[in-house]
């Protein structure tokens, strides 16, 4: 027999993402995986969460159990399970930075001076790091000849390799690095955000946050710039495709994109 517990324990050895696992383990733990049913989850979404929203228990219950449940069948552990999501009202969708938004907001920082502040919100923007891993990010981190950043855990289990465009690199090296010491100085993400707010006051733009300006940002654009979908999440650490898609993903001028490519494939068909 083995437990959820042995299923949840597999799934993170996998590579499996462990924020909001402890609080089904603890709920599931030592029950035999194959009784584990998608009534019992959806209920347990429920009372572990019994005043949050259906989008928070979809995220905080439904998508890990999911997972682990899947990775269960994978291992022949079980049979596969579909666990309906909870029906959320959309949301506002978040409007991620453009390149001309992080042009500007990369000059008014030269301008002001603040070039730990520009090389932090750089990395974010072009590594897809979490504030969190970029002020986290040390010295010993860095290689500047491979031009990598190694982030250190925050929510996932295994450390992640990002790897820098020249012009972010060139940034960092002109910061100085030492061992033992944070990159950016900063120590925590609402400083991060804090300074993000003031240089966008300035600047006269629209205030974008850390997570904005950072991942929803690269995902975005790494799949604009038509790297394909599973490219984009293994180079931002992301596990989840449909967190991915539907949470971090927009599309800039989608059908005037594919109008382009069509009328481009029927040109070049003639000939």
């Amino acid at each position: 027999m083995h437990t959820f517990n042995d299923a949840a324990d597999s799934y993170v050895a996998h590579g499996g993402e462990t924020r909001y696992l402890p609080r089904l383990i603890e709920r599931f733990g030592p029950d035999d995986v194959t009784t584990v049913t998608p009534v019992a989850v959806r209920t347990a979404a429920v009372e572990l969460f019994p005043n949050a929203s259906p989008a928070t228990r979809n995220r905080h219950a439904i998508t890990p159990a999911r997972a682990v449940l899947y990775h269960a069948h994978e291992m022949g552990w079980r049979m596969p399970a579909r666990i309906r999501l909870f029906l959320a009202p959309k949301t506002r969708v978040t409007v991620p930075a453009s390149r001309r938004w992080l042009e500007t907001f990369i000059d008014r920082c030269d301008a002001d001076n603040l070039p730990h502040l520009a090389a932090c919100v750089l990395l974010m923007n072009l590594c897809g790091a979490r504030v969190s891993e970029a002020i986290n990010l040390l010295g010993e981190h860095v290689d500047l000849r491979e031009r990598t950043a190694l982030l250190v855990k925050t929510k996932t289990s295994l450390n992640s390799l990002r790897y820098m465009p020249d012009h972010l690199v060139e940034r960092i090296r002109d910061l100085g690095l030492a061992p033992g010491e944070r990159v950016f100085r900063y120590t925590s993400r609402f400083s991060v955000n804090e300074r993000i707010f003031a240089v966008c006051d300035r600047a006269g733009l629209p205030y974008k946050s850390s997570h904005t300006v950072g991942r929803h940002a690269f995902a975005t654009n790494a799949l604009n710039a038509g790297v394909g979908v599973r490219v984009a999440m293994d180079a931002g650490g992301w596990k989840s495709s449909t967190i991915f898609l539907e949470t971090y993903v927009s599309t800039v001028d989608a059908g005037r994109v594919v109008r382009d490519r069509f009328n481009a494939i029927h040109h070049s068909d003639q000939f």
